[in-house]
């Protein structure tokens, strides 16, 4: 499948006790892991399911437009800056995640 443009989503991840939450503020995605990698790994499984799910089921576009994400036709080079509350509890990622052409099977 080949790559047919980006999005940038904000990933925010939380110490809970023994455990690490990770959510996507735009895609309202959420888990959890054992360790903070393990919720990065289950939560960028869990973006790229969503968003192939809403390719599946035609409304990408339009979900991504109703909420503001935008969509690039080329991987974004640029630094890419996010807006966060200081907070020693709470840390934010942003991540470009790569659309791919859907193929019918």
């Amino acid at each position: 499948m080949a790559i047919v443009g980006y999005v940038v989503l904000t990933l925010q991840f939380r110490g809970e006790g023994r455990r690490w939450t990770g959510y996507c503020k735009e895609l309202g995605t959420a888990t959890f892991g054992r360790s903070l990698t393990e919720a990065k790994s289950r939560l960028k499984e869990a973006v790229l399911l969503h968003v192939n799910t809403l390719e599946d089921v035609g409304e990408r576009e339009r979900f991504f437009q109703e909420h503001k994400i935008h969509y690039y036709h080329t991987k974004p080079k640029n630094e890419i800056n996010i807006c966060a509350p200081v907070n020693q509890d709470i840390f934010f990622q942003p991540y470009v995640q790569p659309i791919r052409e859907l193929t019918l099977a």
